[in-house]
């Protein structure tokens, strides 16, 4: 995967597209991108119209792009834009009433998003700076094996699971280009998919429920955000909420529940994969299934450790069809990995070691 160098001599800059109705804001991005040694900003464009034809000619590595602009807004430039070639895309926006827009956004391809302050002064938009640098790093560093959503893919069709056998609950981690590959996976489990599915998906507050609904849209699952005290039980998928770590808490009759922890902790990410996972080991023993996915940095990795030590199982997404290959990465290189598994065998894979 494609990464700058730092301090090489021949250090590849990253292209950069910026595309934003606001004249101000444009001046002030590309500012920003100045100040990093890592960026070339290649042109920019003030609608989605104009950002297709400038892809064709600059081939930028990433682009910028404001969610709401006139004539072609940002989700159209989304969609269109995969539909002809897949380029990283990190969505801007500034209002918390464009949740639903900023889902269907990443469901349609781009890889993440930065929240704009609702005040767009200079001041104001310079306290992005560092994140947007960061993350426009990040997605210099996606790949698209895959194609566009769907593309190269085979259809998802349902697959029917029988009893199961060997595991009481599936527990899946994933980040970046987690909400396309959701969509993709989530449709293929049956309405009598026999152990429960829990997620934790790194994602900003505010987005989750919205995004489990759209999934309960498209599933055969019962999708929906968890809540506290939730009976953990088959036929239903659990998105964890943002800005909570999510565990697992088994009480007198013998039925698990969903704990929701505010509590300070040093993982990077709340919800955690790692404390999701150790706590799915010490509630379910050998009876779990861990699956890491697509996403940056190693957050599953610790609890891999706990899962495995517990005699339980994990699969990781192979790197072929990762848009991120970070996390599956750090697991598979510390020998946790029991198979590694293309996206488009994923939930076959899951029915059979059920």
């Amino acid at each position: 995967m494609r990464s700058p160098t730092c301090g090489s001599a021949d250090m590849r800059l990253i292209k950069t597209l910026i595309v934003d109705d606001s004249a101000f804001v444009r001046k002030v991005i590309r500012e920003i991108f100045a100040s990093s040694p890592f960026i070339e900003v290649v042109g920019h464009a003030k609608n989605g119209e104009e950002a297709l034809e400038l892809v064709e000619t600059l081939k930028p590595d990433v682009i910028t792009c404001d969610l709401n602009m006139p004539e072609m807004d940002g989700v159209s430039f989304v969609k269109k834009q995969f539909a002809r070639r897949p380029v990283p895309i990190i969505i801007l926006t500034a209002s918390p009433q464009d949740t639903g827009h900023v889902v269907e956004a990443l469901e349609a391809g781009a890889v993440d998003f930065v929240q704009k302050p609702s005040a767009l002064a200079n001041d104001s938009l310079r306290l992005i700076r560092e994140e947007l640098i960061e993350k426009v790093k990040l997605a210099d560093a996606a790949t698209f094996r895959t194609g566009r959503p769907g593309q190269s893919l085979p259809e998802p069709v349902t697959v029917a699971a029988g009893p199961a056998k060997n595991v009481d609950i599936v527990v899946l981690g994933i980040s970046t280009g987690g909400p396309q590959a959701l969509r993709y996976l989530l449709p293929q489990f049956s309405k009598d998919f026999p152990v429960p599915l829990v997620i934790v998906l790194h994602m900003p507050m505010g987005y989750t429920a919205p995004f489990a609904e759209k999934l309960g849209e498209i599933s055969a699952l019962e999708v929906k955000e968890a809540a506290e005290g939730c009976v953990v039980k088959p036929r239903q998928a659990l998105l964890a909420p943002a800005g909570r770590h999510l565990s697992f808490k088994r009480d007198s009759t013998g039925q698990v529940k969903i704990r929701l922890s505010l509590r300070p902790s040093d993982t990077a990410h709340k919800p955690a994969v790692d404390v999701m996972f150790q706590s799915a080991a010490e509630t379910y023993g050998r009876r779990v299934l861990g699956v890491v996915m697509t996403g940056m940095g190693n957050d599953g990795l610790q609890g891999a450790v706990w899962i495995k030590a517990q005699g339980g199982m994990i699969l990781t997404e192979s790197e072929e069809s990762c848009i991120i290959y970070g996390m599956p990465r750090s697991v598979v290189e510390a020998g946790l990995s029991d198979r590694e598994v293309k996206l488009s065998s994923m939930a076959m894979e899951i029915n059979n070691r059920l």
